[in-house]
């Protein structure tokens, strides 16, 4: 649980869309910033009324004006609580009673601690390459011992090679570029808390009492959250759908970007109608 003493962090975020859409918040991955969901962005952005946050020590700093900047990176250990009641602060910092959820991996995460301990403010749920449980602790324990260490660039190429299946990393040297070069922007210690916020997680007990509408998508070839992660969220979430993206690994919205915009669309805009 979080410490009752320590206060939601004033995460960096960003709003647009259709004034009087329904609102859609996007969760980014571990390591990732909110540009993450750049491919879905023209698609959604039609639809939903779209805020992106970052998640502690992640975003650009500086980029007041331009985009989310960086949100603070308190000193950790986080919690999936304190990740989680960040969001519902946002949420009430924009006067947001009820929006609709998608997270990828991390941001799954906390959008299924939102669906089971704040119901009344998700409508409805999408989780992308997630899980409800992630061990073992210890590797994520290990982590941020080393990003602490000032080894957030050695740790990088390893994490991002998980991220995209072998052969789209040899067709898009670009973009592997880009999110190693992000990843190693993050803030140290963020990261670090973040990763022990996974390290500490168990919602398996949790998924009963969701009660919005799911969807699950894994990426076949994801090795950080395989298909079966995804299996186990979807069997323990009364009338969850899972779809599982071939081809695809960790950040299936980046190498299927249409396929996955295509089963968002689907799936909340028959929520919110």
């Amino acid at each position: 649980m979080s410490d009752p003493g320590r206060v939601p962090v004033r995460l960096a975020a960003s709003i647009q869309g259709p004034a009087g859409a329904p609102v859609l918040v996007l969760g980014n991955s571990l390591g990732t910033t909110s540009a993450l969901w750049d491919p879905q962005l023209p698609v959604l952005g039609r639809h939903f009324r779209l805020l992106r946050y970052e998640h502690r020590g992640h975003g650009i700093a500086g980029r007041a004006g331009a985009g989310p900047g960086r949100s603070p990176a308190p000193r950790g250990p986080y919690t999936i609580d304190e990740l989680g009641a960040d969001v519902l602060a946002l949420l009430d910092l924009h006067g947001i009673e009820r929006a609709l959820y998608c997270g990828v991996s991390l941001g799954g995460m906390i959008g299924l601690w939102l669906a089971a301990n704040a119901p009344e403010r998700i409508a409805a749920l999408a989780l992308c390459c997630t899980s409800a449980y992630l061990p073992p602790a210890q590797m994520w324990a290990d982590r941020a011992a080393q990003v602490r260490r000032g080894q957030l660039a050695a740790v990088a190429p390893q994490v991002v090679s998980r991220w995209f299946t072998p052969a789209f990393q040899a067709r898009n040297p670009a973009v592997i570029a880009a999110c190693t070069a992000g990843l190693e922007r993050t803030d140290p210690e963020g990261y670090a808390g973040c990763c022990e916020a996974i390290a500490g997680m168990d919602l398996r007990a949790s998924l009963a009492s969701v009660s919005a509408p799911t969807l699950v998508i894994a990426g076949a070839q994801d090795p950080a959250t395989p298909p079966w992660h995804g299996a186990v969220i979807a069997s323990g979430i009364s009338g969850a759908r899972l779809a599982v993206i071939r081809g695809a690994a960790h950040l299936a919205n980046v190498s299927a970007a249409g396929e996955v915009t295509s089963a968002l669309l689907a799936h909340l805009g028959a929520v919110a109608g």
